[in-house]
């Protein structure tokens, strides 16, 4: 198998892709200028923000192809892995904003960053621009280009800086959108979230694998933890975790009435480890305990 092919300084990616390097730590990249190449599986030590501006077929992520077509805005954390294996070649098109870590560090932004969820999404979970909205990247990362080619000065770094995070402020509220225009998609998974975990309270996987966790359950719907977290969040109004609370605590006031059964078994049935966990987490959430709401019932 071929080795990933991994790009530790932005310097590398520029001359990768026939770019000049303009500052060691950020470079607006055009992929155009790049020399046709075969798919091959890449590895970035910085972030990264793909503009495909047509469908070439080279991102995927794992082995399933990013879901983008024109006008798509893909995010990479620094060390995921893009990219297939093929002998054919492509010529690349469209730009990548890219950032060096050490670059923000110490900044607002940087303090930032794990607020930008997006960059751990992962496929089928680009952001998808209107014509509106990818003039307004384009104006962004003309903007950040404009201050590269202006050589360093002190004011160069917090301008830049300034630009990267509006380009990522509007990243979020691009997102809100696509969130909302793709409402028929959403249901289609809050759905599923309600039938996993109906399915999962009806079978043996909580004595299995004990209570399920929002990552459990982003994977069995295919999707990143903070894409489904946010997708949830913004639908509901409610955390995944939350949700997933919500309906355990559901489940609980049920199997409650049926008194053949002691509140220990009932724990252990919904995927506590120890009864004494299921009931503070109950009077956490209802206000009295397992036995009082038994009680109360009778």
């Amino acid at each position: 198998m071929e080795e990933i092919l991994k790009f530790d300084t932005i310097s590398q990616y520029n001359a990768f892709n026939n770019n000049p390097t303009l500052h060691p730590l950020v470079s607006v990249v055009d992929l155009s200028k790049a020399a046709p190449r075969q798919l091959r599986r890449m590895s970035y030590g910085f972030y990264v923000v793909f503009l495909k501006e047509i469908k070439c077929g080279d991102l995927k992520y794992g082995i399933s192809n990013y879901d983008y077509d024109e006008g798509t805005l893909v995010f990479l954390a620094p060390n995921q892995v893009i990219g297939s294996y093929g002998e054919e070649y492509y010529q690349p098109q469209g730009l990548a904003l890219v950032f060096h870590p050490d670059f923000i560090l110490g900044t607002s932004l940087g303090r930032q960053m794990n607020d930008y969820t997006f960059f751990s999404y992962t496929t089928n979970e680009a952001l998808h621009l209107s014509e509106r909205e990818r003039q307004i990247i384009l104006d962004c990362l003309a903007k950040i280009k404009f201050e590269l080619e202006q050589g360093v000065d002190k004011h160069s770094k917090k301008l830049i800086i300034t630009n990267i995070e509006l380009f990522l402020n509007y990243c979020v509220r691009f997102y809100d959108r696509q969130f909302i225009t793709r409402e028929n998609s959403v249901k289609g998974i809050l759905e599923r979230f309600e039938t996993l975990l109906n399915d999962f309270f009806t079978s043996d996987k909580p004595q299995e694998i004990g209570l399920p966790s929002v990552a459990y359950c982003a994977g069995e719907l295919n999707l990143s933890s903070n894409y489904f977290g946010d997708l949830i969040k913004k639908e509901t109004g409610k955390s995944a975790q939350e949700y997933i609370q919500l309906k355990l605590i559901n489940v609980a006031k049920e199997r409650i009435f049926d008194t053949s059964k002691s509140l220990s078994e009932i724990a252990y049935g919904l995927g506590f480890k120890y009864p004494q966990h299921f009931s503070r987490v109950f009077k956490q959430q209802v206000g009295v305990s397992p036995i009082e709401y038994r009680s109360s019932m009778s």
